[in-house]
């Protein structure tokens, strides 16, 4: 990605410096590849979801964690689903967040000063979500692996009341082994 975002000398030098920035800041990585994991789905950045899907097993994200967000759901540990829920409403939203949405945030323990993070957040995701979309990176064989197909093309699926009948027919790519595998063989999630 970063090849294809190198035709603009100048968009590379504000992704690395904001890349800097946010990591300094008072959100852990695991919470930083939370938002950057919601901020692909929302953004359909197949890219960014293999990138972020390894980052985040690499960062310590449990895998039941990692698999709900890859699927367009928050995760079920309160504290990073406050995170993630405040991310998606911001995008969806246009940043017009609700006050439940942000007192679901704090009570989950973030600050007002994080909640601006967040909005670093989806920031720097969009540099790399919207170019992912005009250089069209190839993933590679590192990511290969944790390839979503068109995580856009799913979008809203994880919260339908449709789901259970639409879910058998859906395939995803196994975490494991990158192999496509139908819905009927995978485990099923509590």
């Amino acid at each position: 990605l970063a090849a294809g975002m190198a035709e603009s000398p100048t968009l590379l030098r504000a992704f690395f410096a904001a890349r800097e920035i946010y990591s300094q800041g008072t959100l852990s990585a695991i919470d930083i590849q939370v938002l950057s994991l919601t901020n692909a789905f929302e953004n359909g950045c197949e890219w960014c979801m293999a990138f972020h899907s390894t980052g985040a097993l690499r960062d310590g994200l449990p895998k039941e964690a990692l698999e709900d967000l890859r699927d367009g759901r928050a995760p079920r540990d309160p504290r990073l689903r406050a995170l993630s829920d405040l991310s998606r409403a911001m995008l969806r939203n246009r940043g017009k967040v609700s006050e439940q949405d942000l007192q679901a945030f704090y009570a989950a323990g973030f600050s007002r000063a994080q909640a601006l993070e967040v909005v670093l957040g989806a920031g720097f995701s969009v540099m790399a979500n919207f170019s992912g979309h005009l250089v069209h990176a190839p993933l590679g064989a590192a990511l290969e692996r944790h390839h979503v197909d068109d995580p856009a093309n799913v979008r809203g699926l994880a919260t339908c009341p449709l789901r259970r009948l639409v879910d058998p027919l859906l395939h995803r790519r196994d975490l494991v082994g990158g192999e496509v595998v139908p819905a009927e063989a995978r485990q099923p999630s509590v």
